[in-house]
């Protein structure tokens, strides 16, 4: 688990045949073999370290979900430990699995803020609130408006100094993650956590209550 709060920006090194490899300072101070590191939002496993970089196996169910295909050597990648039981929960609770990824669509200055609108699919924007937290390329926002198409962040200068945000321009894509509790919450009001049969019975009972019944039935 992690917290949406970077630690730091690390350096592409290298990627390809399966791996990443990560120049980083910060999050290699008390670093094992086997800890996760959140990079651009994505858990991934470190395999092997020295003092100045580490490295990490990429599935290509990772790729598939993920903005890596679009990395190169050099690029800024946001990097952040995973949550000791010690630590302050300044942001909120991302798991580092993607759900998916967005574009930057548009980027309005207001004030000392910057306003970014980010078009996703409707399946994301489903999970996206008002309001709510979201973690994009796996640091913690607050969403300040959502649409049928897209929806909006407001960026504070610290967050595009210390993460890659500041790199980042129209048409650019962002791993997203929804929240997590919102994600759980989701899954059980469908009914998913019954057994199968008591499934049917409740899609079965929801079949039957149509607009047209409702209006037949005074609603």
């Amino acid at each position: 688990m992690f917290t949406g709060i970077i630690e730091e920006l690390g350096t592409v090194e290298r990627i390809g045949g399966g791996s990443l490899v990560i120049g980083a300072k910060k999050v290699l101070t008390d670093v094992q073999v086997g800890d996760s590191i959140s990079v651009n939002g994505i858990c991934l496993t470190v395999t092997s370290f020295d003092s100045r970089h580490f490295t990490a196996d990429v599935m290509p169910e990772t790729v598939r979900r993920t903005s890596l295909a679009e990395l190169r050597q050099g690029s800024p990648v946001n990097l952040e430990r995973a949550l000791t039981l010690s630590s302050r929960l300044g942001g909120h609770i991302v798991s580092g699995h993607i759900d998916g990824t967005g574009t930057i669509v548009s980027l309005k200055e207001e004030g000392n803020a910057i306003l970014m609108k980010v078009a996703a699919e409707p399946a994301i924007l489903r999970g996206i609130v008002e309001k709510g937290s979201v973690a994009l390329d796996g640091i913690s926002l607050t969403v300040a408006a959502v649409t049928d198409t897209d929806f909006t962040v407001s960026l504070i200068p610290h967050s595009r100094e210390v993460t890659n945000l500041g790199t980042k321009k129209k048409g650019s894509r962002l791993n997203i993650e929804n929240d997590i509790i919102g994600k759980y919450v989701e899954k059980m009001m469908q009914g998913a956590y019954l057994p199968e049969a008591e499934q049917k019975k409740e899609k079965a009972a929801a079949s039957k209550l149509t607009r047209a019944f409702l209006l037949e039935n005074g609603f």
